[in-house]
Parts: C-alpha cells; sequence; structure tokens
C-alpha cells in the first residue's frame, strides 16, 4: 500500500503544521522478538516481492520506507520504538529539528560532526542540497513530492542533471543548509522525515545508477543485489553510533530473500529452524491464522492496525464510471464481510466504510453504502445499464488482495458486472497504477498517512488539481470543484480541532460522489524467528517491524 501522502497545496498543511497530532492508533499485541539484540550476526528477512526502488527519490511505500532507514539518513526521521514513540519526529543528520524563520516560510539545519558515505566522504550541505534536488528529475523525482510542493522553486526547475543547483536551497558553509519554502509551514520537519530527502555526493546517482548500487548514509551498505531475489546489507565501516542516537545497529548486516510464496513464508517462519530463528518476514497468511494459536507461536507474534485504508478506486475518466449513478451502484453492491473474509477474517481486517482510517484524528464513524443489491441495481436501472457492463480489476498477486478481488467479482456478478482481474507485479504496481496512461476502470490500493491527520488522507487522494502524468495518487482522477473548494478552506483553518473535524465531513461529501469504495482497515499480523530481538510494530512504516532496532538474542547461533 501506498505510505505518504500527496499533498494538493501547501494550504492543506496548515492545519497539520499546528500541532503534531496523534492517531487513535490500536495498541499492538503480542511481545514476539521484544528482547535487548547483543551485538553481531545476520538478520534475515524473508519476503515474497522484490522493494519497488533502492532510489529514494523514486521508491514511495511502506515496506521501502522502513528498509531506506538502514542504509539512508536524512536530517530528521520518525523515532525508533513502539506506538506513539515510532511516529515522533527526531533529528538525523541534523543537529535539531530546525529553526524556523520569516514566520516559518525559511526553515535553516545544521549538521552533526562525524557523518560519513560509506566510502569515507564527509557528508556536507552540498550533498544534502544535492540529495534533496533530485527530488525535480523528470525520470528519477516520481517519489515523495513535498520537496516539489513545499521548497520555492521556478516553474522549469528539473533537477540537478538537467537544470543544475536550485537557489533556494542555500548552503552558506559545509554545515549549513537553508531552505526557502513557497508559504510559510510549521511543520517542515515531518516533511524532511520522508525518504528523497537523503544527501548523495554531487553529481552522482543519474539515471537509474542508485537502483542497482546506492551509495549508504546509514548504518549499512549494499553489498550485493540481485533483483527479484536478493539484497544482503553489511556495516558502512564509516558510520558513527556517536552521531546516530537512533539506530540500535546491533546486527553485522542483513540479508533479505525475495520471490518467495507467501505460504512457504508462514512455513518457514511457523518452524523457525536453523537461519530462518534468525529471520522476519512481512504479515501472514489468511490460511495461517489459525496456527498461531498455540503458546509458543504467540510468544513469536506481533499485531496491530497499519494505519490504513484499503480501498478500490474507480476511474472516473472511464466509461461508464464517469456517471456518480454507477459508482454508487457499485458502493451499495460490494459485501464488505465477504471482502473481509477473503482478506482473510476478522483477525486481519476490519471492514472500511469511510475513507478515513480509525487512526486519523477527528474521523467520524459512519457508512453510506450498507450493502444493498436491490439499489444497487436499481442505480444501474436508471443510469440505463441494467443489462451490466465490464470491468477491468488491477491487482497485485499477492493472496490477500486476490482474495478480495475475487470477493468483489462475485458480488458484482448479479449485477452483470463483468470484473476482469488484471494482475501487476507487485514490485511496479503502484507506478503502473499511478500512471493514468496505464491505468484501467479500477485498482485494489491503500492510503496510510505520512502523519495522522485528514490533510495527509483526502487531498492527495481526491484534490483535482493535482493530477499528473507519473506518481498520480488520485487515482480516481476526480476533479470536482466542490471538494476542491473546501479542501483550500480547510486548509486555510488556524484551530487544528475545527479542521480535524471538517474533513471528517469532507470524507462524507466526497463519498456522496463515490469515487471509490472503502474495502478494509487491514492490520499486520507477523512471525518473528525465536532468536530476533528488537521486533515492534511501527505505525510509521504501515505498522511493520521497524528494521533499525532489529538485531540477534544470542549471535553466536
Amino acid at each position: 500500500m501506498r505510505r505518504s501522502a500527496v499533498l494538493a497545496t501547501v494550504a492543506v498543511f496548515t492545519a497539520l503544521a499546528l500541532t503534531g497530532c496523534g492517531g487513535a492508533s490500536a495498541p499492538a499485541s503480542g511481545a514476539g522478538g521484544s528482547a535487548a539484540a547483543s551485538t553481531g550476526g545476520t538478520v534475515h528477512v524473508l519476503l515474497a516481492a522484490d522493494y519497488s526502488h533502492l532510489d529514494p527519490a523514486r521508491g514511495w511505500d511502506g515496506g521501502v520506507n522502513n528498509f531506506y532507514r538502514l542504509i539512508y539518513r536524512g536530517l530528521t526521521t520518525f523515532g525508533a520504538g513502539p506506538g506513539a514513540e515510532g511516529t515522533k519526529i527526531v533529528p538525523d543528520l541534523a543537529t535539531t529539528t530546525g529553526t524556523g524563520s520569516d514566520d516559518n516560510k525559511t526553515w535553516t539545519f545544521t549538521l552533526k560532526d562525524d557523518i560519513f558515505f560509506e566510502d569515507g566522504t564527509p557528508i556536507t550541505s552540498e550533498a544534502m542540497k544535492f540529495g534533496v534536488e533530485r527530488a525535480w528529475d523528470p525520470e528519477a523525482g516520481i517519489g515523495s513530492p513535498y520537496a516539489r510542493l513545499l521548497i520555492d522553486t521556478p516553474k522549469d526547475y528539473k533537477g540537478p542533471y538537467v537544470s543544475g543547483d536550485l537557489d533556494t536551497i542555500e548552503t552558506p558553509d559545509a554545515k549549513t543548509i537553508v531552505f526557502h519554502l513557497k508559504k510559510p509551514f510549521a511543520d517542515f520537519a515531518s516533511a524532511l522525515a520522508q525518504p528523497n530527502f537523503v544527501p548523495f555526493p554531487k553529481g552522482s546517482g543519474a539515471a537509474n545508477a542508485f537502483d542497482t548500487k546506492p551509495i549508504a548514509s546509514g548504518p549499512y551498505k549494499v553489498e550485493s543485489y540481485q533483483r527479484g531475489a536478493s539484497l544482503k546489507l553489511v556495516r558502512n565501516p564509516y558510520w558513527k553510533a556517536s552521531s546516530d542516537t537512533l539506530r540500535a545497529a546491533k546486527a553485522d548486516g542483513f540479508e533479505f530473500t525475495f520471490g518467495l510464496d507467501g505460504a512457504t513464508i508462514d512455513e518457514r517462519m511457523l518452524a523457525g529452524q536453523g537461519a530462518d530463528a534468525n529471520a522476519t518476514a512481512g504479515a501472514i497468511q489468511a490460511a495461517t491464522v489459525a496456527r498461531i494459536q498455540t503458546p509458543q507461536i504467540k510468544e513469536r507474534t506481533l499485531s496491530g492496525y497499519m494505519g490504513c485504508t484499503t480501498y478500490m478506486s474507480l476511474n472516473t475518466t472511464k466509461k461508464p464510471l464517469g456517471d456518480v449513478r454507477v459508482r454508487q451502484a457499485i458502493n451499495y453492491a460490494v459485501n464488505k464481510d465477504t471482502v473481509v473474509a477473503g482478506d482473510g477474517g476478522t483477525t486481519l481486517a476490519d471492514k472500511a466504510t469511510s475513507i478515513q482510517p480509525p487512526t486519523i484524528v477527528g474521523r467520524v464513524d459512519y457508512d453510506p453504502y450498507p450493502t444493498d443489491p436491490a439499489k444497487a441495481q436499481q442505480l444501474l436501472t436508471d443510469a440505463g445499464l441494467g443489462d451490466g457492463f465490464d470491468l477491468t480489476l488491477d491487482v497485485r498477486p499477492d493472496p490477500r488482495q486476490q482474495g478480495m478481488a475475487v470477493a468483489i467479482q462475485e458480488a458484482l456478478k448479479p449485477l452483470k458486472i463483468n470484473v476482469k482481474i488484471n494482475n501487476i507485479d507487485t514490485s511496479t504496481f503502484y507506478e503502473v497504477i499511478a500512471t493514468p496512461a496505464q491505468q484501467h476502470d479500477a485498482a485494489i490500493t491503500g492510503w496510510c498517512p505520512d502523519w495522522s491527520s485528514g490533510a495527509t488522507f483526502l487531498p492527495p487522494l481526491f484534490d483535482g488539481r493535482n493530477i499528473f502524468d507519473k506518481g498520480n495518487q488520485n487515482l480516481a482522477q476526480i476533479n470536482d470543484e466542490a471538494i476542491n473548494k473546501r479542501i483550500d478552506e480547510i486548509g486555510a483553518m488556524t484551530d487544528v480541532n475545527a479542521a480535524n473535524a471538517a474533513y471528517a465531513e469532507l470524507d462524507k461529501q466526497i463519498m456522496e460522489q463515490a469515487p471509490i469504495v472503502p474495502l478494509v482497515y487491514e492490520k499486520n499480523v507477523t512471525i518473528v524467528g525465536g532468536n530476533v530481538a528488537g521486533a515492534y510494530l511501527n505505525d510509521a512504516f504501515s505498522g511493520g517491524i521497524d528494521f533499525i532496532s532489529l538485531g540477534l538474542k544470542d549471535p553466536s547461533k
């Protein structure tokens, strides 16, 4: 699921910037791997799919964002620890979370001492500036948009490889970097925690160089990488623990294995034998839920909300989905209970009714489209589509995603809507559906906020003024004047509580247009190896295990 939020205009940050909003996240359960880690050994990570991109200017989803913290550092980042601790914004390469001036339109940061790239080259303000400038590159800059949205930039600027230096990021000396923003923004430190605000040596990383061989600034560096198969990290000998109080870096290295079948991963994690005793993995398969109830497995299990909404987007530019009655009919027809069952049952998900998940501050619980096949049929008849139509649904080849897709397919059959399930490889899925030229009628995807505010949830998905040729997150491609206007009005509010309440009402206003079908609020249930230590779920990374604290209880095993 896509993690970070594309915000429609800088104005929508206003309410968000007034406070560090905390979500209403359900506490994670399970003690697995919570013991203290010792120094040494290798942590293994078993995954079904490879990461989208090793280049942080390109990748931008919960799993890879978490991985990036092992090899990259930024000026700020998210904290280390379960619950609220892991969502705090803390200094990383910078000495503080920054100093604002000019009514928070100018931000100044000072770099720490003893910070180096993997080859021993010092990390300077010039390297930091260059790394940020890469966000404007026409090819590489397809990830987080915060730099482009916030930093004052000439309209024709195309990144450092094409346009050269950006004057609105100043480096008066090797330790100081100054950002000039388009508008005042009090929470710039949170934006800087996004993955593409990391340094690189000036002039490096052209084309797709960092997708095969990144230049590390964190405690680990890439020793070997075989796309779709394996990735090995070893220690960056020039990383200094004295400059990094966040990353434990207890393990000597990490070994990632990609391309494994989900059922195979679960079997290996349940058995926990050999090197798998030192392993972690992603969420378990639905079929495995019944097998985690024994005391021995429960001791190695972690669970909690991912803090996201999984939904089906409906492409309003495709006929007949441009008719609101058709979109409403689909909403009424989809049975959320069967979708939850397809996703693995209530241990793994709760049914979704609103766009915003329960973790969003100010969110209101309501259900605008309770399952009603008769109402759905009437709406289709009124739209002149009583005989149905064909619909192509983009989805990842993941068992839980497939289960939800089949549940949708079956729910729409009585309406004579013929759903063709179109599988797209997980490593390229988000890139494909975020390219309107490649997008089909619908897609099962998800959204997780950058922090717990409607400002990071609704504007990115539904502001019609931000529909891009690439990296587009308004998958419905809805461009409704009333919605756009309300986004601006809420963004201008100065009372954070009023703004959060207004976003809850905007949720309802958007769902009247039915641009998506909210499906489930997923939970992450994962098993860790018996020798794994320092494991907890981090809400900042879609409820996944936070890699930077992982290690082994006994590295000799």
